[in-house]
């Protein structure tokens, strides 16, 4: 892991970006971290949208955690922002809005190949980044997993066993061999759903919230579309964080 930058936000958060190997990623720390009192970590999941143009709301979570007392990190995702173009997810996005603008069910071999590769090496990503952020010393676990790609926080959940709580976004399509792996979570889960998510299967959304093997599990509901989340279901969020990581 190298910084690459770093300042300090007007509430007292240390920002700093780095690069681990090609991996482009952003760190923050809250003020009262230090090597004597190490911050817990929670992991800033998004949508394949790039790091620039995700940078407000993942900035705004960011600073709403470190009012809790966490650190929080992300990394860029594999054929995203700045990092090489990656001609196999490129051909399913456009596999995918040919079938969404012709009003067409998306088929399960259109997910298969926008999802899979993504989870298989995004994954061991996050995990290596996981490695360089818990050697820092003003950071520590437990941590936990925010957001993002729903698939990848399964998949995390399952075989990162530093992650002991995860907060789920249940706004993305679903590969039918993600719900095998969902019944082998059992770490706490919040799983935040939008009732009227315009790019969201709802139905399959319970469904993977049914599968999940936890015996703690929280389904957080409301309506609207994918971007209105409610201010109160992300205080919910944070509570949830608090209690599991602290």
């Amino acid at each position: 892991m190298r910084f690459t930058s770093e300042q300090r936000l007007d509430d007292g958060v240390l920002e700093r970006e780095f690069t681990l190997g090609e991996i482009p990623g952003i760190l923050w720390t809250p003020g009262s971290a230090s090597t004597s009192a190490p911050a817990p970590l929670i992991l800033l999941g998004h949508p394949p949208l790039g790091l620039r143009k995700m940078y407000p709301r993942l900035s705004a979570r960011a600073r709403q955690a470190a009012a809790d007392g966490f650190a929080t990190a992300t990394i860029e995702l594999p054929g995203n922002g700045d990092r090489p173009r990656w001609p196999a997810l490129e051909e399913a996005r456009a596999d995918l809005r040919r079938a969404m603008e012709a009003g067409e069910r998306v088929s399960d071999e259109i997910v298969d190949a926008l999802v899979l590769p993504l989870v298989e090496k995004a994954v061991p990503e996050w995990q290596a980044a996981l490695d360089a952020l818990l050697a820092l010393p003003d950071v520590s676990g437990p941590v936990g997993y925010s957001g993002g790609v729903i698939s990848i926080g399964t998949r995390l959940a399952v075989v990162e066993p530093r992650i002991s709580a995860a907060v789920l976004f249940a706004g993305s399509f679903v590969p039918r061999v993600m719900f095998e792996e969902a019944r082998q979570v059992t770490i706490p889960l919040h799983v935040l759903l939008q009732w009227d998510d315009e790019g969201n299967e709802r139905q399959a959304a319970l469904d993977l919230f049914d599968a999940f093997g936890s015996k703690e599990k929280t389904l957080h509901a409301n309506m609207g579309g994918h971007t209105g989340v409610p201010q109160f279901a992300g205080d919910a969020a944070a509570q949830f964080f608090t209690r599991h990581l602290k």
